[in-house]
Parts: C-alpha cells; structure tokens; sequence
C-alpha cells in the first residue's frame, strides 16, 4: 500500500513547507487540504455516495457526491479532478468544475483521529447517468441519484444516515433553490 502524505497547512490554510503521512495528520490534527464535489445531473438530481464499511471515519454513511484529501504537492482543482477519476471513473475537464468556497471545519472522532480542514467545495454538473458511473469499491459500497427536492427533505429530516454538511448544504440551497424547488 503507497503511503499517502499531505501538506500541513497554518491556521490561515496556507501550506508550511511540512508533510506528513495522513494516518500522523489525524493522529495529531494538523491542519490539511480536502476537496468536496457536489454532483448534479440534467435534472438536478444530486449524487450521493455510501462510505464502504471499513473506512476509518463514517463508515456506511450516505456522503456528498466525490470527496477526498489532497496529497502532498497537489492543487486544488488537481485533487478534486483525481477524486472524481479515483472514486466514479469521471474523466473530467478544470473547466466543468465550478469552484464556490473554501470552508474551514475540525471534527474531533476518537483522541486519535482528529480531522482539522479546509475544504474546497466544487460543483459538477453532468449529463452521466448511474449506468456511466463506476465507483471505487475500496471507498464506496454504492452510489445514486436522488432528485433535489428529496436530497432537501433528507437533510432537513436529519436523516440519521446522511453525513452533516450544514454549511455545505446551505450554500447548496442557496445556489438551487430557485432552479429546482419549485
């Protein structure tokens, strides 16, 4: 297995010149870069993903679309390109991707695994359906479209098995609403 490092950023997101192996990162909860991809289809539906059963932090939890860290040396819009080719098999262009905001959060899940962020939050939009989608089964036991108005009701239900992104999904609201609520 490749032992995967990241770049240690400051308070402020901005990267020290230090890496550091993931499973350290966590352990010690230096701050890191993530990227968060938000996939809607022609209908605006929204791509949801089941984290596969052993991953070390949600398992078997709905989640957004394509997400995961950057490696040591990668760009944002780099990462988030190689996310959506390791996780769905999207070959995907820089210019399809709307880039919204980066957003600073800290979970704390056990005293060893401590996730200090800075996540890159991205928009795709495609015409690809579920069939033209392949997922990486080391991440993800499954994937599907779920209409807009739904994906709205499950998180304002809290539904128990969807991952909280509150701040994501505000500015996810705020964006399509008017397109696709009414």
């Amino acid at each position: 297995m490749t032992k995967e490092f990241f770049d240690i950023l400051d308070e402020d997101g901005n990267k020290t010149g230090r890496t550091k192996l993931r499973n350290e990162v966590h352990r010690d909860g230096d701050w890191h870069k993530a990227v968060h991809i938000w996939i809607l289809n022609e209908n605006g539906d929204v791509l949801l993903q089941r984290r596969c059963a052993t991953k070390d932090s949600n398992p078997n939890m709905l989640d957004i679309s394509s997400a995961g860290h950057l490696s040591a040396g990668d760009e944002s819009l780099t990462g988030a390109i190689r996310e959506l080719k390791e996780e769905l098999d999207l070959d995907v262009k820089p210019n399809e991707l709307q880039f919204i905001k980066t957003l600073k959060r800290s979970s704390k899940y056990t005293s060893i695994f401590i996730n200090n962020e800075f996540d890159d939050l991205y928009i795709l939009r495609t015409d690809k359906k579920i069939e033209d989608l392949k997922y990486q089964e080391e991440e993800i036991s499954e994937i599907f479209f779920v209409p807009y108005k739904k994906f709205k009701e499950m998180v304002n239900n809290n539904q128990p098995d969807l991952l909280r992104h509150d701040e994501e999904f505000e500015i996810l609201f705020n964006l399509f609403d008017k397109e696709y609520d009414s």
